[in-house]
């Protein structure tokens, strides 16, 4: 029998930086304040996604692969842990100056986690928004912790204008923060292993600053200059009622922008084959999709697991996605 989408439901998140749009904006109904992140497709326990509707209703998206391996494809090699995790951020405030590990350090340092890579699809952006992306020159460990212990150490960083429908590749080791005013889509490895560098002197809602990680994230980090980062080259394919762009090509993931604009009748067939799953994450719009003996409405902020093998599914209405392979 072939494979079926679940919609999926996610856990939330709510660190001091973040805002209310995912709420009021992706009608989360999350009862958190501030709504930083939610974890769209997640099979992490630090934040499990859950199947909404459907033959597995209730249960975690976690569960429901360890009873079904073969969802995930031949890929995983007949394992049952899903590779990546998708989020919405909302940066209200600026995020802590930070670097996430290598699969190699994680592997030696932290009980043999994943490390964890990371690509952001800027939704949205304020007139001034920024980003912070590397180092814009190189220094040495000695001369990054001093900056860090007098507070200069902003001097040492690379900012970035950025705007909605960017598109940002950030290797594990890149020093980097995503700025006040930015919303994002993030595609990472599963891996919740966040060094902070510097965090500004914050205080969270008990009044205690956050833990910094100085002594992991600068062996972690890379302390060479990095060029400014370039949008990749886009193109636009077409075929009827559809159109697609490769946004990001990694060892981890592949991410495709989709527009789907189908009219009266018609529709956009969508499959898997056995070799990976995807996932559907609605950016904007709305429709349907089906196949047989299922009909899922979707809206903005839905997020879609699609097994391998799965069903041809017939995908109508007015939308953005971002078509994610692990």
């Amino acid at each position: 029998m072939a494979n079926k989408p679940m919609l999926l439901k996610p856990s939330g998140k709510d660190y001091l930086w973040g805002g209310r749009r995912l709420n009021d904006e992706f009608e989360k109904n999350i009862d958190m304040s501030p709504l930083a992140e939610t974890w769209e497709c997640s099979t992490h326990p630090d934040g499990p996604s859950f199947v909404t509707g459907g033959e597995f209703d209730g249960m975690t998206l976690n569960e429901v692969l360890k009873a079904h391996p073969e969802y995930l494809g031949t890929h995983s090699g007949g394992s049952s842990e899903l590779p990546i995790l998708i989020k919405f951020i909302d940066a209200d405030k600026d995020l802590s100056v930070q670097v996430h590990p290598s699969d190699e350090y994680a592997a030696e340092h932290e009980g043999g986690q994943r490390g964890k890579s990371e690509m952001w699809y800027v939704l949205d952006a304020t007139k001034d928004a920024k980003l912070i992306y590397g180092l814009n020159r190189t220094v040495s460990k000695e001369t990054l912790r001093e900056s860090l212990n007098d507070g200069s150490v902003m001097k040492y960083l690379q900012s970035i204008p950025v705007k909605k429908d960017d598109v940002f590749f950030v290797e594990a080791g890149t020093i980097h923060a995503i700025g006040a005013g930015v919303l994002v889509a993030e595609i990472q490895e599963s891996s919740n292993l966040t060094y902070r560098l510097f965090d500004y002197d914050r205080v969270d809602k008990s009044g205690n600053r956050r833990q910094l990680h100085i002594d992991k994230a600068l062996e972690a980090a890379r302390l060479t200059a990095i060029e400014e980062p370039k949008q990749p080259l886009r193109v636009l394919k077409y075929r009827q009622g559809v159109a697609s762009e490769l946004l990001c090509r990694c060892r981890y993931f592949e991410v495709y922008r989709m527009i789907i604009n189908t009219e009266r009748r018609q529709k956009v067939t969508y499959s898997t084959d056995s070799v990976s799953f995807k996932v559907l994450l609605c950016v904007g719009g709305c429709g349907t999709i089906g196949c047989d003996g299922l009909n899922l409405n979707f809206y903005k902020g839905d997020c879609i697991f699609v097994p391998a093998d799965s069903e041809v599914l017939n995908i109508h209405g007015q939308a953005q996605f971002l078509d994610i392979r692990g």
